[in-house]
């Protein structure tokens, strides 16, 4: 019986910590908040430096930098859409995903005899 109770009141006292585990609103430790404003979801379309470790946008020609060049591998030059997570502070876009883009229409050369 005194095996039972100590095994119930270990559980109630973890269940707390596991609960704070999966709050998504506590990530980096307890040190601080991250600054909503300065880290925001993005959608970057452009090409990827032939390094790995930028994009340049189509829309306003300005240059990120992949914060994490892994996620992009095999992908350098291509025309892609990244998304991710943008830090406009430091110019930064940590990649969660990239999409291989078609070609714009102008782009392609006409193959075929006229």
């Amino acid at each position: 019986m005194k095996k039972l109770w100590i095994g119930m009141l270990a559980a109630c006292l973890s269940l707390p910590v596991v609960a704070l585990a999966q709050d998504p609103g506590h990530q980096g430790g307890g040190m601080g908040q991250e600054n909503s404003a300065s880290h925001k979801k993005a959608s970057v379309k452009g090409t990827i430096s032939e390094d790995g470790k930028s994009i340049v946008s189509d829309t306003d020609g300005k240059s990120w930098t992949i914060a994490n060049p892994d996620a992009v591998k095999g992908h350098e030059g291509h025309h892609v859409q990244i998304m991710g997570t943008e830090d406009a502070s430091t110019g930064q876009i940590e990649v969660a995903s990239v999409k291989m883009l078609k070609a714009e229409k102008g782009s392609m050369k006409n193959n075929t005899p006229q």
